[in-house]
């Protein structure tokens, strides 16, 4: 039952059922007698899905990872890198400014679990690595001089993003991004 596109409807549940809790109360705050609850399944059907709240945790960060490569990869299809790279942080900016936006999801999981050998953070930090290399890619694509340098930039800047967009006024925001990701692209590179 680990396979996310053969999920069963009692285990989708428990996992919109985390989404939306997670999201907007926090991992910590919401104990397994509430997920059953509100999900409207067992105890045991709970545990035969997720033998340890930590794998719904795992599928919570597993989600979100997949929502944000999906909408990634849309971003970045058929368009030139330069365009690309603004396309995802326009995108970012969006997200963030939009109603009900409670903060990133990766960023608030990682502070709830401040060990960097935790398998959650772990795979917090699987999802960063992905998006830096990313970044990466995209800007060794436009011919920027040092890729690595601008892509920890620019993940340092979504970072800001995803933060800002949950406690800046949003208009703000979409035009000090569009600003920062110009001048990264437009940056010479270090003697």
């Amino acid at each position: 039952m680990n396979d996310p596109d053969k999920a069963s409807a009692p285990r989708q549940r428990l996992l919109d059922t985390a989404v939306r809790l997670f999201y907007a109360e926090g991992v910590h705050a919401v104990g397994v007698d509430r997920l059953v609850t509100e999900a409207g399944v067992t105890r045991a059907t709970f545990y035969r899905h997720f033998p340890t709240k930590n794998d719904l945790v795992l599928a919570y960060v597993a989600h979100h990872d997949r929502v944000i490569r999906t909408i990634v990869t849309a971003d970045v299809q058929g368009k030139a890198p330069d365009e690309a790279l603004t396309a995802i942080f326009t995108g970012l900016s969006a997200y963030a400014c939009s109603p009900g936006f409670r903060g990133c999801p990766f960023i608030n999981v990682a502070a709830e679990y401040p060990d960097p050998a935790d398998p959650v953070r772990a795979a917090v930090g699987a999802h960063r690595a992905w998006l830096r290399g990313t970044l990466h890619d995209l800007l060794a694509a436009a011919g920027h001089q040092e890729p690595a340098v601008a892509a920890q930039t620019l993940l340092s800047l979504r970072d800001g993003i995803l933060v800002g967009g949950y406690l800046d006024d949003p208009a703000t925001v979409g035009a000090a991004i569009r600003q920062a990701v110009q001048a990264t692209l437009a940056a010479p590179p270090r003697a």
